[in-house]
């Protein structure tokens, strides 16, 4: 197992930065590898599953999986599962992100833990990520 950390700072305000974390409907506004996103409730809980739908095609083909670890909506952190394919077995992700007030805006961080190969190919994609994450 790999774990490697990601940063990024930017001048959107916390909160707003947070609410595009807490609104899965918000997600493929900044992540551009998510196309959009299929889950049961409007905003993270704990306990929430879901399906991200993948991609930089224009037509989504790939589901992946996941739930919602933890969500602590006081401190703007969140963690989740996702697993990278329908069968038992095949390799997971564990990703733990945070929001963070800065003096200019927001930072965010973001733990991601899994096979080496995956992380590796998700670390690039979650950087270009985050950084429009905490962009007005």
């Amino acid at each position: 197992m790999s774990t490697v950390t990601l940063r990024a700072s930017g001048r959107a305000p916390a909160d707003l930065a947070w609410e595009r974390y807490a609104d899965p409907a918000l997600w493929s506004t900044w992540s551009p590898q998510i196309q959009r996103v299929e889950v049961d409730v409007p905003r993270l809980v704990t306990g929430a599953t879901g399906t991200v739908r993948a991609g930089l095609l224009p037509r989504p083909t790939v589901g992946i999986p996941f739930t919602v670890l933890s969500v602590d909506e006081a401190a703007r952190t969140w963690a989740w599962e996702v697993r990278m394919g329908p069968l038992p077995g095949l390799p997971r992700l564990h990703l733990e992100h945070g929001v963070e007030a800065t003096a200019d805006g927001s930072a965010t961080w973001l733990v991601v833990r899994g096979a080496l190969p995956v992380v590796a190919a998700y670390a690039p994609l979650a950087r270009l990520a985050l950084t429009r994450l905490v962009s007005p």
